[in-house]
């Protein structure tokens, strides 16, 4: 009895202290996300002291380095960044969807053994190479169809983006449609529905939120991309819904700041937080809207 009641209380300890030490490990993550948002509002505030709120966020102009006549607004950066993620995720969700379909549904084993590894092989190559990749590849073959095509554009961009962020969309989405329950298949098929009607009126409507999360992961990815775009769309703040001008994205923009030019405290350096805080600010929103349709969803459908 003795030792039964050692061994007993023994193992409560080991169980409270991993209970304890992985409660510490999601601690890590909370209290990293509370830093990030104290550094960005806390170094955003001496920005916005000197320049409003409303002007940053519709000015047409953004050309902070200026000694002569600087301009804040916001919106050359965000049009550039939401240009580029559009465009991205126009290229990346409706394909990387299919191939999870296909994957989920259609491939065999050994088809489904070749693929993966190639989706995860582009999803382990540095960003950097796909802005040179866009440089050297896609922008020549682009200015073949559109002559006039500078050698830094959107388009490109886009397209390496959306190249980037397609095996998340194609992973994530397979793993969603595998989870569906093979007996609601099946009881669709035995119903008399057709393969296709099973797809879209029953595997894609219990997958959603799987489908949704990655879809949202990815247009997040997107519009934080910071290396391929800096090389491929340039540097260029420009407010144009045109894919084939040059842009720059706020990432970009950080990048170009933080190459050590700007002096620590002047307002040119602290604009890398205050538009930090914007990118911030948009992925939130995005979670919060994904969130929104995941749940209007299950009420929907139970």
């Amino acid at each position: 009895m003795a030792e039964s009641f050692q061994l007993s209380k023994s193992r409560k300890v080991r169980e409270r202290f991993v209970r304890g030490l992985t409660f510490l490990c999601a601690l890590v993550s909370v209290f990293t996300t509370i830093g990030i948002v104290y550094v960005l509002v806390s170094e955003s505030i001496p920005f916005f002291q000197q320049v409003s709120i409303w002007e940053y966020l519709t000015g047409t102009h953004w050309s902070p380095r200026e000694s002569t006549n600087p301009s804040f607004g916001i919106l050359p950066l965000l049009a550039g960044t939401m240009l580029i993620a559009v465009f991205a995720g126009l290229f990346a969700i409706p394909l990387g969807l299919m191939i999870g379909i296909y994957l989920s549904e259609y491939a065999s084993s050994k088809v489904r053994a070749w693929i993966k590894p190639v989706l995860e092989l582009l999803a382990g190559v540095p960003t950097v190479v796909y802005g040179y990749f866009a440089l050297v590849l896609v922008t020549p073959a682009l200015s073949k169809v559109f002559p006039e095509l500078p050698v830094f554009n959107a388009l490109s961009a886009s397209i390496v983006v959306g190249i980037m962020i397609l095996p998340i969309v194609a992973s994530l989405s397979e793993e969603a449609l595998t989870a569906v329950p093979r007996a609601l298949r099946e009881g669709g098929l035995a119903l008399g529905a057709t393969k296709g009607e099973v797809i879209r009126k029953i595997v894609i409507p219990g997958a959603l939120s799987g489908v949704m999360s990655a879809f949202l992961l990815a247009l997040s990815r997107a519009v934080g991309e910071t290396m391929a775009v800096t090389l491929a769309a340039g540097a260029t703040p420009n407010l144009t819904a045109n894919p084939l001008e040059t842009v720059q994205t706020m990432s970009a923009y950080i990048v170009n700041v933080s190459l050590g030019e700007a002096p620590h405290g002047s307002i040119t350096y602290q604009t890398i937080f205050a538009v930090g805080l914007t990118l911030f600010v948009i992925t939130l929103i995005m979670n919060l809207i994904a969130a929104r349709l995941v749940m209007k969803y299950r009420k929907q459908y139970g």
